[in-house]
């Protein structure tokens, strides 16, 4: 990784060929949603660090921001994501702001990209518009079919939201805006694979579809996994490492690592089948990639992480947002550059943590250069050999790695990469 300690308008010459480059997730209205998911990771924020009832990031931030993110990278192109909480809840005006801005910092030559991440319920024709204008992709949260989907996903007064959603939907397909399916993989809709991807690649037509396995230690609220002793974690295979045990190292709706395995392998099949080179699968491509010896396309699959920021309303910086706790806080871009914050010390040795905290169980596995150990979020379990950092759902993903193990080479030499 690169060191990046000059000043930031005048970065330096790089050898052919190389860049900065890093993505930052920006939550400008911080944890605030207009919906309660049994989920979600990131509403309980709010209170962890005392924030105000509706936080907002200021146009002094957004500026520095924007400014800041172009400045640091020097790729030719700039991916801007949105996210939260639920970030319409800013509405249009904040967002014409944004676009108005990366003009005024934009590089010569250099393309900027904007991708929101939305629950959709507030979509309507003027933010479509808006989308469809500057070109911004939506990754739109949607967990499948209407009695799957409203198990866990209801507005602040507990009803359900499926009907929200699919207004959304119609909206974005009719004015033509590009869509990606979020899809939170948890404890129930694991067990009906197929016809969730059914139901978002022929119902919903998307053809761009995320799959998120939920996976939530039940002290997600307080600190994050690197705050638990050893002790503390369950051995690989023990009852404590299933959801729905009463002493679980996670959450009743985290998805369990054999149903999540068995989800993978039977959306694989129908995937394999029908949905090649037209619906683009995350964790899919990433394995087709990393077999024909290309980088991950995923962070969750790489051997390093922490090129994947995240920046609250008030100007903090953590080292990702699946870790936005006090323990790993960065900086803040109101003190220092954002770009001396991705490549500065802290962040490196988070990144590389990744790959020097693997237990030996790792290092000796046969799909390691698929897995690296997934996301450190997940890594909840002790090995046989009472090593701690196994992911809770290596189960899952030594099982679907095996199942997809025979289908590979064929299909690499049907898309021309054998």
């Amino acid at each position: 990784m690169l060191s990046l300690h000059l000043p930031h308008s005048h970065l330096p010459p790089l050898p052919k060929g190389q860049h900065y480059r890093f993505h930052t997730m920006v939550k400008p209205g911080g944890s605030r949603c207009n919906i309660d998911c049994d989920y979600c990771f990131y509403l309980h924020k709010g209170d962890l660090f005392q924030h105000d009832a509706a936080p907002r990031l200021s146009d002094e931030l957004l500026e520095q921001h924007i400014r800041q993110y172009i400045e640091a990278q020097t790729g030719d192109e700039v991916v801007f994501s949105w996210q939260g909480g639920e970030p319409t809840l800013l509405g249009l005006p904040f967002f014409e702001k944004v676009v108005a801005l990366q003009a005024k910092y934009r590089k010569a030559g250099q393309r900027i990209e904007n991708d929101l991440q939305t629950n959709g319920i507030l979509l309507n024709e003027a933010w479509v518009a808006f989308l469809k204008r500057h070109g911004f992709l939506v990754g739109l949260s949607i967990d499948g079919p209407r009695d799957l989907h409203d198990i866990h996903r209801k507005n602040r007064a507990g009803r359900p939201t499926f009907d929200g959603v699919m207004t959304a939907v119609e909206l974005l397909r009719g004015a033509e805006v590009p869509f990606a399916a979020l899809c939170v993989v948890n404890r129930n809709n694991a067990k009906q694979g197929e016809r969730v991807y059914r139901f978002l690649a022929e119902e919903l037509g998307c053809t761009r579809i995320q799959f998120t396995p939920v996976v939530e230690p039940r002290i997600f609220r307080q600190g994050s996994v690197t705050t638990l002793a050893t002790e503390a974690l369950p051995w690989q295979g023990s009852p404590e490492a299933e959801p729905g045990h009463p002493m679980s190292i996670v959450t009743d709706w985290s998805v369990a690592a054999a149903d999540y395995g068995q989800f993978l392998c039977d959306v694989w099949d129908v995937w394999l089948a029908e949905g090649v080179g037209r619906v683009h699968v995350n964790l899919f491509e990433t394995a087709v990639v990393q077999s024909a010896g290309m980088p991950a396309q995923m962070c969750t699959q790489a051997p390093f992480c922490g090129k994947a920021l995240a920046l609250e309303h008030d100007g903090e910086v953590y080292s990702c947002d699946h870790f936005v706790y006090p323990e790993h806080r960065i900086g803040n871009i109101a003190e220092q550059h954002l770009g001396d914050l991705a490549f500065g010390n802290q962040q490196i040795a988070f990144g590389q943590a990744k790959h020097l905290t693997l237990p030996d169980q790792c290092r000796r596995c046969d799909y390691l250069a698929l897995c690296w150990g997934g996301c450190p979020k997940d890594r909840l379990l002790r090995t046989q050999e009472g090593q701690r950092g196994l992911n809770y759902l290596c189960g899952g993903f030594m099982q679907f790695y095996r199942h997809i193990d025979s289908d590979m080479v064929p299909l690499l030499r049907r898309l021309g990469l054998f």
